[in-house]
Protein backbone atom coordinates (compact mmCIF):
# COMPACT_ATOMS: atom_id res chain seq x y z
CA UNK A 1 0.00 0.00 0.00
CA UNK A 2 1.46 3.32 -1.08
CA UNK A 3 2.01 5.86 1.68
CA UNK A 4 0.76 9.41 1.53
CA UNK A 5 3.43 12.01 2.31
CA UNK A 6 2.15 14.99 4.25
CA UNK A 7 4.36 18.00 4.99
CA UNK A 8 3.41 19.52 8.34
CA UNK A 9 2.38 23.22 8.32
CA UNK A 10 5.50 25.39 8.35
CA UNK A 11 5.82 28.33 10.77
CA UNK A 12 6.21 31.91 9.59
CA UNK A 13 9.73 32.82 8.46
CA UNK A 14 10.03 35.63 11.01
CA UNK A 15 9.09 33.25 13.85
CA UNK A 16 11.69 30.72 12.67
CA UNK A 17 14.40 33.39 12.46
CA UNK A 18 13.51 34.64 15.96
CA UNK A 19 13.77 31.10 17.38
CA UNK A 20 17.09 30.48 15.61
CA UNK A 21 18.58 33.58 17.18
CA UNK A 22 16.89 33.15 20.57
CA UNK A 23 18.43 29.77 21.41
CA UNK A 24 21.06 29.36 18.66
CA UNK A 25 19.68 26.36 16.77
CA UNK A 26 19.73 25.50 13.02
CA UNK A 27 16.74 26.66 10.97
CA UNK A 28 15.27 23.17 10.48
CA UNK A 29 15.29 22.44 14.21
CA UNK A 30 13.82 25.88 14.98
CA UNK A 31 10.93 24.93 12.67
CA UNK A 32 10.38 21.65 14.51
CA UNK A 33 10.47 23.30 17.94
CA UNK A 34 7.84 25.82 16.84
CA UNK A 35 5.68 22.99 15.43
CA UNK A 36 5.79 21.45 18.92
CA UNK A 37 4.67 24.64 20.64
CA UNK A 38 8.12 25.61 21.93
CA UNK A 39 8.27 29.32 21.12
CA UNK A 40 9.88 31.00 24.14
CA UNK A 41 13.22 30.78 25.92
CA UNK A 42 11.59 29.36 29.08
CA UNK A 43 9.75 26.65 27.15
CA UNK A 44 12.93 25.75 25.30
CA UNK A 45 14.88 25.58 28.56
CA UNK A 46 12.28 23.23 30.09
CA UNK A 47 12.36 21.11 26.92
CA UNK A 48 16.12 20.78 26.60
CA UNK A 49 16.83 20.63 30.34
CA UNK A 50 14.17 18.44 32.03
CA UNK A 51 14.06 19.13 35.78
CA UNK A 52 12.57 17.13 38.65
CA UNK A 53 11.67 20.46 40.23
CA UNK A 54 9.01 20.80 37.51
CA UNK A 55 7.08 17.73 38.75
CA UNK A 56 3.65 18.72 40.03
CA UNK A 57 2.59 18.53 43.66
CA UNK A 58 0.86 15.12 43.95
CA UNK A 59 -1.70 16.59 46.35
CA UNK A 60 -3.16 18.55 43.42
CA UNK A 61 -4.74 15.25 42.33
CA UNK A 62 -8.34 14.76 43.37
CA UNK A 63 -8.64 12.40 46.40
CA UNK A 64 -4.87 12.28 47.05
CA UNK A 65 -5.25 13.61 50.59
CA UNK A 66 -7.95 11.01 51.30
CA UNK A 67 -5.78 8.24 49.83
CA UNK A 68 -2.82 9.16 52.03
CA UNK A 69 -5.01 9.39 55.13
CA UNK A 70 -6.36 5.88 54.47
CA UNK A 71 -2.90 4.48 53.75
CA UNK A 72 -1.48 6.02 56.92
CA UNK A 73 -4.39 4.61 58.94
CA UNK A 74 -3.70 1.13 57.55
CA UNK A 75 -0.05 1.41 58.54
CA UNK A 76 -0.90 2.67 62.04
CA UNK A 77 -3.36 -0.16 62.57
CA UNK A 78 -1.06 -2.83 61.10
CA UNK A 79 -3.63 -3.76 58.45
CA UNK A 80 -2.80 -6.13 55.61
CA UNK A 81 -2.45 -4.17 52.35
CA UNK A 82 -2.70 -5.77 48.90
CA UNK A 83 -1.07 -4.11 45.88
CA UNK A 84 -3.14 -5.04 42.82
CA UNK A 85 -2.41 -4.36 39.17
CA UNK A 86 -3.09 -5.31 35.59
CA UNK A 87 -1.01 -8.00 33.85
CA UNK A 88 0.51 -5.79 31.14
CA UNK A 89 3.74 -3.76 31.34
CA UNK A 90 2.07 -0.67 32.80
CA UNK A 91 0.27 -2.70 35.46
CA UNK A 92 3.22 -4.86 36.46
CA UNK A 93 5.66 -1.93 36.64
CA UNK A 94 3.08 -0.09 38.77
CA UNK A 95 2.74 -3.01 41.18
CA UNK A 96 6.52 -3.35 41.37
CA UNK A 97 6.94 0.38 42.04
CA UNK A 98 4.37 0.68 44.83
CA UNK A 99 5.28 -2.63 46.47
CA UNK A 100 9.02 -1.92 46.31
CA UNK A 101 8.71 1.58 47.79
CA UNK A 102 6.17 0.83 50.51
CA UNK A 103 8.01 -2.29 51.61
CA UNK A 104 10.90 -0.05 52.70
CA UNK A 105 8.62 1.36 55.40
CA UNK A 106 5.94 -1.26 56.03
CA UNK A 107 5.92 -5.06 56.05
CA UNK A 108 2.28 -6.19 55.98
CA UNK A 109 2.21 -6.03 52.19
CA UNK A 110 1.51 -8.48 49.40
CA UNK A 111 0.79 -8.12 45.70
CA UNK A 112 -1.68 -9.70 43.31
CA UNK A 113 -1.84 -9.83 39.50
CA UNK A 114 -5.03 -11.25 37.96
CA UNK A 115 -4.79 -14.27 35.66
CA UNK A 116 -5.52 -13.09 32.10
CA UNK A 117 -7.36 -16.31 31.27
CA UNK A 118 -9.24 -17.06 34.49
CA UNK A 119 -10.00 -13.54 35.73
CA UNK A 120 -9.62 -11.21 32.76
CA UNK A 121 -8.78 -7.53 32.81
CA UNK A 122 -9.36 -5.22 35.78
CA UNK A 123 -10.57 -5.82 39.31
CA UNK A 124 -11.76 -9.41 39.69
CA UNK A 125 -14.16 -11.08 42.13
CA UNK A 126 -11.53 -13.80 42.69
CA UNK A 127 -9.01 -11.23 43.91
CA UNK A 128 -11.53 -9.74 46.35
CA UNK A 129 -12.29 -13.20 47.72
CA UNK A 130 -8.55 -13.87 48.00
CA UNK A 131 -8.10 -10.60 49.90
CA UNK A 132 -10.97 -11.43 52.27
CA UNK A 133 -9.58 -14.92 52.92
CA UNK A 134 -6.22 -13.38 53.80
CA UNK A 135 -7.53 -10.65 56.12
CA UNK A 136 -6.70 -7.83 53.70
CA UNK A 137 -8.62 -4.65 54.51
CA UNK A 138 -7.06 -2.25 51.98
CA UNK A 139 -6.36 -2.82 48.28
CA UNK A 140 -4.40 -0.36 46.14
CA UNK A 141 -5.55 -1.00 42.55
CA UNK A 142 -3.11 0.17 39.87
CA UNK A 143 -3.72 0.76 36.15
CA UNK A 144 -7.30 -0.44 36.54
CA UNK A 145 -10.46 0.06 38.58
CA UNK A 146 -11.97 3.23 37.15
CA UNK A 147 -14.96 1.29 35.80
CA UNK A 148 -15.13 -1.39 38.53
CA UNK A 149 -18.28 -0.01 40.18
CA UNK A 150 -19.88 -3.38 40.97
CA UNK A 151 -16.61 -4.96 42.14
CA UNK A 152 -15.90 -2.11 44.54
CA UNK A 153 -19.39 -2.48 46.02
CA UNK A 154 -18.81 -6.22 46.39
CA UNK A 155 -15.51 -5.52 48.20
CA UNK A 156 -17.30 -3.21 50.63
CA UNK A 157 -19.57 -6.11 51.66
CA UNK A 158 -16.36 -7.97 52.57
CA UNK A 159 -15.03 -5.06 54.63
CA UNK A 160 -12.35 -4.15 52.07
CA UNK A 161 -11.48 -0.58 51.11
CA UNK A 162 -9.98 0.45 47.78
CA UNK A 163 -7.58 3.17 46.67
CA UNK A 164 -7.86 3.24 42.88
CA UNK A 165 -4.90 4.55 40.84
CA UNK A 166 -5.94 4.60 37.19
CA UNK A 167 -5.32 6.66 34.07
CA UNK A 168 -8.05 5.38 31.76
CA UNK A 169 -11.12 7.39 30.83
CA UNK A 170 -13.83 7.10 33.49
CA UNK A 171 -17.36 6.09 32.63
CA UNK A 172 -20.43 8.10 33.57
CA UNK A 173 -20.03 7.19 37.25
CA UNK A 174 -16.97 6.99 39.49
CA UNK A 175 -16.55 3.89 41.71
CA UNK A 176 -17.49 4.37 45.36
CA UNK A 177 -13.96 3.68 46.62
CA UNK A 178 -12.24 5.44 49.52
CA UNK A 179 -10.13 7.33 46.97
CA UNK A 180 -10.10 7.38 43.17
CA UNK A 181 -6.90 8.84 41.73
CA UNK A 182 -7.28 9.43 38.00
CA UNK A 183 -6.15 12.68 36.34
CA UNK A 184 -8.74 12.06 33.60
CA UNK A 185 -11.60 12.53 36.07
CA UNK A 186 -13.55 15.61 35.01
CA UNK A 187 -13.43 16.91 38.58
CA UNK A 188 -9.66 16.35 38.95
CA UNK A 189 -7.62 19.59 38.85
CA UNK A 190 -4.28 17.83 38.38
CA UNK A 191 -2.41 19.85 35.70
CA UNK A 192 -1.07 16.91 33.66
CA UNK A 193 -3.61 14.42 32.35
CA UNK A 194 -1.48 11.90 30.45
CA UNK A 195 0.32 9.93 33.19
CA UNK A 196 0.69 6.18 32.74
CA UNK A 197 -0.94 3.87 35.30
CA UNK A 198 2.50 3.43 36.84
CA UNK A 199 2.79 7.22 36.85
CA UNK A 200 -0.35 7.57 38.97
CA UNK A 201 1.06 4.95 41.37
CA UNK A 202 4.26 6.99 41.52
CA UNK A 203 2.31 10.14 42.44
CA UNK A 204 0.74 8.20 45.34
CA UNK A 205 4.23 7.24 46.55
CA UNK A 206 5.43 10.81 45.97
CA UNK A 207 2.59 12.03 48.22
CA UNK A 208 3.41 9.33 50.80
CA UNK A 209 7.03 10.52 50.86
CA UNK A 210 6.00 14.16 51.25
CA UNK A 211 3.54 13.34 54.05
CA UNK A 212 6.19 11.37 55.93
CA UNK A 213 8.96 13.89 55.21
CA UNK A 214 11.03 11.32 53.33
CA UNK A 215 13.75 12.74 51.05
CA UNK A 216 12.79 12.91 47.37
CA UNK A 217 15.88 10.91 46.42
CA UNK A 218 14.31 7.84 48.07
CA UNK A 219 11.97 7.82 45.03
CA UNK A 220 14.72 7.94 42.42
CA UNK A 221 15.30 4.14 42.24
CA UNK A 222 11.73 3.93 40.87
CA UNK A 223 12.41 6.06 37.79
CA UNK A 224 13.47 3.11 35.62
CA UNK A 225 10.06 1.47 36.17
CA UNK A 226 8.36 4.71 35.13
CA UNK A 227 10.39 4.95 31.92
CA UNK A 228 9.46 1.39 30.93
CA UNK A 229 5.75 1.98 31.66
CA UNK A 230 5.73 5.25 29.70
CA UNK A 231 7.42 3.60 26.72
CA UNK A 232 5.28 0.46 26.71
CA UNK A 233 1.91 2.15 27.28
CA UNK A 234 2.51 4.64 24.44
CA UNK A 235 1.55 7.70 26.47
CA UNK A 236 2.67 11.15 25.25
CA UNK A 237 6.30 12.07 25.93
CA UNK A 238 5.30 15.55 27.04
CA UNK A 239 5.13 17.46 30.32
CA UNK A 240 5.61 15.30 33.39
CA UNK A 241 5.99 12.11 31.32
CA UNK A 242 8.93 13.66 29.49
CA UNK A 243 10.66 14.51 32.79
CA UNK A 244 10.04 11.04 34.22
CA UNK A 245 11.10 9.31 30.99
CA UNK A 246 14.28 11.40 30.81
CA UNK A 247 15.37 10.56 34.36
CA UNK A 248 14.13 6.98 34.01
CA UNK A 249 16.33 6.42 30.96
CA UNK A 250 19.22 8.03 32.82
CA UNK A 251 18.65 5.56 35.67
CA UNK A 252 18.50 2.53 33.35
CA UNK A 253 21.61 3.59 31.48
CA UNK A 254 23.66 4.40 34.57
CA UNK A 255 22.34 2.09 37.29
CA UNK A 256 19.78 -0.44 36.00
CA UNK A 257 18.05 -2.84 38.38
CA UNK A 258 19.29 -6.45 37.88
CA UNK A 259 16.10 -7.51 36.11
CA UNK A 260 16.48 -4.80 33.47
CA UNK A 261 20.27 -5.03 33.16
CA UNK A 262 20.02 -8.66 32.07
CA UNK A 263 17.58 -7.75 29.27
CA UNK A 264 19.70 -5.05 27.62
CA UNK A 265 21.68 -6.16 24.53
CA UNK A 266 25.42 -5.53 24.80
CA UNK A 267 25.55 -3.16 21.82
CA UNK A 268 23.17 -0.63 23.44
CA UNK A 269 24.34 -0.86 27.05
CA UNK A 270 24.31 2.68 28.54
CA UNK A 271 22.60 4.04 25.41
CA UNK A 272 18.97 2.95 25.70
CA UNK A 273 16.20 5.16 24.34
CA UNK A 274 12.41 4.88 24.46
CA UNK A 275 12.31 2.76 21.30
CA UNK A 276 14.82 0.31 22.83
CA UNK A 277 12.57 -0.09 25.88
CA UNK A 278 9.59 -0.80 23.61
CA UNK A 279 11.40 -3.48 21.62
CA UNK A 280 13.80 -5.05 24.15
CA UNK A 281 12.37 -4.87 27.67
CA UNK A 282 8.60 -4.44 27.24
CA UNK A 283 7.93 -7.60 25.15
CA UNK A 284 9.67 -9.81 27.71
CA UNK A 285 7.73 -8.31 30.63
CA UNK A 286 4.52 -8.68 28.65
CA UNK A 287 5.24 -12.29 27.70
CA UNK A 288 4.75 -13.56 31.25
CA UNK A 289 1.16 -12.31 31.45
CA UNK A 290 0.35 -13.17 27.83
CA UNK A 291 1.34 -16.84 28.05
CA UNK A 292 1.19 -17.86 31.73
CA UNK A 293 1.12 -15.45 34.67
CA UNK A 294 2.54 -11.98 35.18
CA UNK A 295 3.81 -12.76 38.70
CA UNK A 296 7.14 -13.73 37.15
CA UNK A 297 7.46 -10.29 35.57
CA UNK A 298 7.03 -8.61 38.97
CA UNK A 299 9.46 -11.06 40.58
CA UNK A 300 12.00 -10.30 37.85
CA UNK A 301 11.72 -6.53 38.40
CA UNK A 302 11.91 -6.93 42.18
CA UNK A 303 15.02 -9.15 41.95
CA UNK A 304 17.79 -7.80 44.14
CA UNK A 305 20.72 -9.70 42.58
CA UNK A 306 21.88 -11.11 39.25
CA UNK A 307 21.31 -14.76 40.21
CA UNK A 308 17.65 -14.18 41.05
CA UNK A 309 17.12 -11.98 37.99
CA UNK A 310 18.59 -14.59 35.62
CA UNK A 311 16.37 -17.30 37.12
CA UNK A 312 13.17 -15.40 36.32
CA UNK A 313 14.47 -13.98 33.04
CA UNK A 314 15.28 -17.45 31.67
CA UNK A 315 11.70 -18.52 32.32
CA UNK A 316 10.33 -15.34 30.75
CA UNK A 317 12.54 -15.75 27.68
CA UNK A 318 11.03 -19.19 27.07
CA UNK A 319 7.54 -17.71 27.41
CA UNK A 320 8.51 -14.96 24.95
CA UNK A 321 9.61 -17.59 22.43
CA UNK A 322 6.21 -19.28 22.80
CA UNK A 323 4.55 -15.89 22.39
CA UNK A 324 6.41 -15.32 19.11
CA UNK A 325 5.38 -18.72 17.76
CA UNK A 326 1.73 -18.13 18.69
CA UNK A 327 1.86 -14.65 17.22
CA UNK A 328 3.20 -16.00 13.92
CA UNK A 329 0.69 -18.86 13.73
CA UNK A 330 -2.32 -16.69 14.54
CA UNK A 331 -1.24 -13.96 12.11
CA UNK A 332 -0.91 -16.57 9.35
CA UNK A 333 -4.36 -17.93 10.23
CA UNK A 334 -5.91 -14.48 10.15
CA UNK A 335 -4.34 -13.67 6.78
CA UNK A 336 -5.69 -16.95 5.41
CA UNK A 337 -9.21 -16.04 6.60
CA UNK A 338 -8.90 -12.61 5.02
CA UNK A 339 -7.70 -14.03 1.69
CA UNK A 340 -11.26 -15.17 1.03
CA UNK A 341 -12.78 -11.66 1.03
CA UNK A 342 -12.55 -8.58 -1.19
CA UNK A 343 -10.74 -6.00 0.94
CA UNK A 344 -11.73 -3.13 -1.33
CA UNK A 345 -15.34 -3.51 -0.12
CA UNK A 346 -14.59 -3.42 3.63
CA UNK A 347 -13.83 -0.53 5.94
CA UNK A 348 -12.83 -2.80 8.85
CA UNK A 349 -10.88 -6.00 9.47
CA UNK A 350 -12.66 -8.47 11.78
CA UNK A 351 -11.41 -12.04 12.26
CA UNK A 352 -12.36 -14.80 14.69
CA UNK A 353 -11.13 -18.22 15.69
CA UNK A 354 -12.19 -19.86 18.97
CA UNK A 355 -8.78 -21.56 19.33
CA UNK A 356 -6.61 -18.45 19.13
CA UNK A 357 -4.63 -17.57 22.24
CA UNK A 358 -6.17 -14.64 24.10
CA UNK A 359 -2.78 -13.37 25.20
CA UNK A 360 -1.46 -12.47 21.74
CA UNK A 361 -4.52 -11.29 19.79
CA UNK A 362 -3.61 -7.67 20.51
CA UNK A 363 -0.23 -8.12 18.81
CA UNK A 364 -1.95 -9.81 15.86
CA UNK A 365 -4.44 -6.93 15.58
CA UNK A 366 -1.53 -4.49 15.30
CA UNK A 367 0.06 -6.61 12.56
CA UNK A 368 -3.18 -6.71 10.59
CA UNK A 369 -3.46 -2.92 10.80
CA UNK A 370 0.06 -2.72 9.33
CA UNK A 371 -0.99 -5.06 6.49
CA UNK A 372 -4.48 -3.80 5.63
CA UNK A 373 -4.65 -0.39 7.35
CA UNK A 374 -8.20 -0.58 8.70
CA UNK A 375 -9.71 -0.48 12.19
CA UNK A 376 -9.17 -4.08 13.27
CA UNK A 377 -10.72 -6.54 15.74
CA UNK A 378 -9.29 -9.98 16.47
CA UNK A 379 -11.72 -12.27 18.33
CA UNK A 380 -11.28 -15.52 20.20
CA UNK A 381 -13.36 -17.44 22.73
CA UNK A 382 -12.93 -16.73 26.44
CA UNK A 383 -13.13 -19.25 29.25
CA UNK A 384 -16.77 -18.45 29.99
CA UNK A 385 -17.93 -19.02 26.41
CA UNK A 386 -18.17 -15.34 25.57
CA UNK A 387 -16.09 -13.89 22.75
CA UNK A 388 -13.25 -11.52 23.60
CA UNK A 389 -11.41 -9.22 21.20
CA UNK A 390 -8.48 -6.89 20.99
CA UNK A 391 -9.05 -3.85 18.81
CA UNK A 392 -6.54 -1.53 17.13
CA UNK A 393 -7.17 1.60 15.11
CA UNK A 394 -5.59 3.54 12.27
CA UNK A 395 -4.10 6.97 12.88
CA UNK A 396 -6.69 9.59 13.75
CA UNK A 397 -9.75 7.32 13.92
CA UNK A 398 -11.47 7.14 17.31
CA UNK A 399 -11.92 3.42 17.87
CA UNK A 400 -13.28 3.85 21.40
CA UNK A 401 -16.11 6.06 20.14
CA UNK A 402 -16.97 3.55 17.39
CA UNK A 403 -17.26 0.80 20.02
CA UNK A 404 -19.30 3.07 22.25
CA UNK A 405 -21.80 3.57 19.41
CA UNK A 406 -22.19 -0.23 19.30
CA UNK A 407 -22.24 -0.84 23.03
CA UNK A 408 -25.71 -2.41 22.84
CA UNK A 409 -24.03 -5.55 21.45
CA UNK A 410 -21.25 -5.64 24.06
CA UNK A 411 -21.02 -7.06 27.56
CA UNK A 412 -18.11 -4.76 28.37
CA UNK A 413 -15.41 -2.75 26.65
CA UNK A 414 -12.64 -0.36 27.57
CA UNK A 415 -9.62 1.38 26.17
CA UNK A 416 -8.91 4.56 24.28
CA UNK A 417 -8.85 6.09 20.82
CA UNK A 418 -6.14 3.83 19.38
CA UNK A 419 -6.65 0.51 21.18
CA UNK A 420 -9.36 -1.29 23.12
CA UNK A 421 -10.61 -4.60 24.44
CA UNK A 422 -14.18 -5.92 24.40
CA UNK A 423 -16.38 -8.85 25.31
CA UNK A 424 -19.67 -9.98 23.75
CA UNK A 425 -21.97 -12.98 23.67
CA UNK A 426 -21.38 -15.29 20.72
CA UNK A 427 -24.93 -14.85 19.44
CA UNK A 428 -24.27 -11.10 19.04
CA UNK A 429 -21.08 -11.48 17.01
CA UNK A 430 -22.51 -11.27 13.49
CA UNK A 431 -24.83 -8.36 14.32
CA UNK A 432 -21.98 -6.49 16.01
CA UNK A 433 -19.59 -7.10 13.12
CA UNK A 434 -22.11 -5.77 10.62
CA UNK A 435 -23.00 -2.74 12.76
CA UNK A 436 -19.33 -1.94 13.54
CA UNK A 437 -18.52 -2.04 9.81
CA UNK A 438 -21.37 0.38 9.11
CA UNK A 439 -20.29 2.72 11.93
CA UNK A 440 -16.74 2.91 10.61
CA UNK A 441 -17.91 3.31 7.01
CA UNK A 442 -20.07 6.29 7.99
CA UNK A 443 -17.54 8.03 10.24
CA UNK A 444 -14.03 7.39 8.94
CA UNK A 445 -12.49 10.09 6.76
CA UNK A 446 -11.00 9.12 3.41
CA UNK A 447 -7.60 10.46 4.48
CA UNK A 448 -7.66 8.09 7.48
CA UNK A 449 -7.82 5.10 5.13
CA UNK A 450 -4.37 5.74 3.67
CA UNK A 451 -1.16 5.28 5.71
CA UNK A 452 0.35 8.73 6.11
CA UNK A 453 3.94 9.72 6.78
CA UNK A 454 3.97 13.14 8.38
CA UNK A 455 7.06 15.12 7.39
CA UNK A 456 8.35 17.82 9.71
CA UNK A 457 10.75 19.57 7.33
CA UNK A 458 12.43 19.28 3.94
CA UNK A 459 16.20 19.64 4.25
CA UNK A 460 19.37 19.21 2.23
CA UNK A 461 21.88 16.67 3.53
CA UNK A 462 24.53 19.38 3.89
CA UNK A 463 22.40 20.92 6.70
CA UNK A 464 23.09 17.88 8.90
CA UNK A 465 26.18 19.26 10.63
CA UNK A 466 27.73 17.99 13.87
CA UNK A 467 25.95 20.82 15.71
CA UNK A 468 22.65 19.80 14.08
CA UNK A 469 23.08 16.19 15.27
CA UNK A 470 24.08 17.23 18.78
CA UNK A 471 20.97 19.41 19.22
CA UNK A 472 18.73 16.78 17.63
CA UNK A 473 20.01 14.24 20.16
CA UNK A 474 19.14 16.63 22.99
CA UNK A 475 15.53 16.78 21.75
CA UNK A 476 14.99 13.25 23.05
CA UNK A 477 13.58 11.21 24.62
CA UNK A 478 11.39 10.71 21.57
CA UNK A 479 7.94 9.15 21.62
CA UNK A 480 4.27 10.05 21.05
CA UNK A 481 3.76 13.81 20.64
CA UNK A 482 7.54 14.28 20.62
CA UNK A 483 8.52 11.91 17.86
CA UNK A 484 11.96 11.77 16.32
CA UNK A 485 11.61 14.37 13.51
CA UNK A 486 10.90 13.06 10.03
CA UNK A 487 12.81 14.80 7.23
CA UNK A 488 12.40 14.87 3.46
CA UNK A 489 15.41 15.12 1.17
CA UNK A 490 15.14 15.13 -2.62
CA UNK A 491 17.29 14.12 -5.58
CA UNK A 492 19.25 11.42 -3.78
CA UNK A 493 21.40 8.61 -5.19
CA UNK A 494 22.42 5.36 -3.47
CA UNK A 495 25.73 3.51 -3.65
CA UNK A 496 27.13 0.35 -2.02
CA UNK A 497 23.66 -1.21 -1.74
CA UNK A 498 23.57 -4.37 0.40
CA UNK A 499 20.69 -6.67 1.30
CA UNK A 500 20.12 -7.62 4.94
CA UNK A 501 17.84 -9.92 6.92
CA UNK A 502 15.80 -12.93 5.90
CA UNK A 503 15.25 -13.07 2.12
CA UNK A 504 16.99 -9.69 1.75
CA UNK A 505 13.94 -7.76 2.92
CA UNK A 506 16.05 -4.95 4.45
CA UNK A 507 18.76 -2.78 2.88
CA UNK A 508 21.85 -0.90 3.97
CA UNK A 509 23.42 1.61 1.59
CA UNK A 510 25.16 4.96 1.26
CA UNK A 511 23.26 8.07 0.20
CA UNK A 512 24.26 11.41 -1.25
CA UNK A 513 22.49 14.28 -2.95
CA UNK A 514 23.42 14.52 -6.62
CA UNK A 515 24.53 18.13 -6.22
CA UNK A 516 26.61 17.45 -3.08
CA UNK A 517 29.43 15.19 -1.91
CA UNK A 518 28.29 14.63 1.70
CA UNK A 519 27.46 10.94 2.18
CA UNK A 520 25.35 9.25 4.84
CA UNK A 521 24.83 5.64 5.83
CA UNK A 522 21.20 4.64 5.42
CA UNK A 523 19.14 1.67 6.51
CA UNK A 524 15.81 0.77 4.93
CA UNK A 525 13.65 -1.77 6.71
CA UNK A 526 11.33 -3.71 4.38
CA UNK A 527 12.68 -1.83 1.37
CA UNK A 528 14.28 -4.89 -0.23
CA UNK A 529 12.02 -4.54 -3.28
CA UNK A 530 13.76 -1.25 -4.19
CA UNK A 531 17.23 -2.81 -4.37
CA UNK A 532 17.49 -3.10 -8.17
CA UNK A 533 16.59 0.52 -8.84
CA UNK A 534 18.94 1.74 -6.12
CA UNK A 535 21.82 -0.27 -7.62
CA UNK A 536 21.06 1.20 -11.06
CA UNK A 537 21.45 4.67 -9.57
CA UNK A 538 17.89 5.85 -10.22
CA UNK A 539 17.48 9.19 -8.38
CA UNK A 540 14.90 9.25 -5.58
CA UNK A 541 13.33 11.34 -2.85
CA UNK A 542 13.24 9.89 0.67
CA UNK A 543 11.58 10.50 4.01
CA UNK A 544 13.64 9.44 7.01
CA UNK A 545 14.62 9.95 10.60
CA UNK A 546 18.15 10.44 11.87
CA UNK A 547 19.29 8.18 14.67
CA UNK A 548 22.40 6.89 16.36
CA UNK A 549 23.50 3.31 15.77
CA UNK A 550 25.67 1.73 18.45
CA UNK A 551 28.16 -0.97 17.57
CA UNK A 552 31.06 -2.20 19.66
CA UNK A 553 30.79 0.81 21.92
CA UNK A 554 30.89 3.33 19.07
CA UNK A 555 28.00 5.58 18.07
CA UNK A 556 27.46 6.51 14.42
CA UNK A 557 24.61 8.46 12.83
CA UNK A 558 22.46 6.90 10.15
CA UNK A 559 19.36 7.69 8.12
CA UNK A 560 16.43 5.37 8.86
CA UNK A 561 14.55 5.48 5.54
CA UNK A 562 10.78 5.31 5.97
CA UNK A 563 9.80 5.54 2.29
CA UNK A 564 11.27 6.16 -1.15
CA UNK A 565 9.85 7.68 -4.33
CA UNK A 566 11.91 7.16 -7.45
CA UNK A 567 12.11 9.80 -10.17
CA UNK A 568 10.49 8.83 -13.45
Amino acid sequence: MKNRWLLEPQPKEEDVLHMEQLINVPEALAVILLQRGINTFDLAKAYFRPSLEKLHDPFLMKDMDVAIDRLQKAIRNQENILIYGDYDVDGTTAVTLVYEYLSNYYSNLSYYIPDRYKEGYGVSVQSIDFAHDNDVSLIIALDCGIKALDKIEYAKTKGIDYIICDHHLPGKDIPNAVAVLDPKRKDCPYPYKELSGCGVGFKLMHAFAMHNQLPFDTLEPLFDLLAVSIAADIVPITGENRILAYFGLKRINENPRPGFAKMIPDNIQKNLNISNLVFTIAPKINAAGRIEHAYDAVRLMLSSDDYEAVKYLNKIKKLNERRRDLDSDITDGAIEQLSEIDHSLNYTTVVYDPEWNKGVIGIVASRLVDLYYKPTLVFTKGNDGELVASARSVKGFDLYQALNLNSQFLEKFGGHMAAAGLTLKEENFLAFRESFEETVKNSIQESQRIPTIEIDKEIKLKEISSSFKKILHQMGPFGPENMNPTFLSKDLVATDVRAMGKDGEHLRFLVHQRSERMTFTAIGFKLGNTKDKLILGVPFDAVYTLEQNYWQGKATWQMNIKDIRFHE
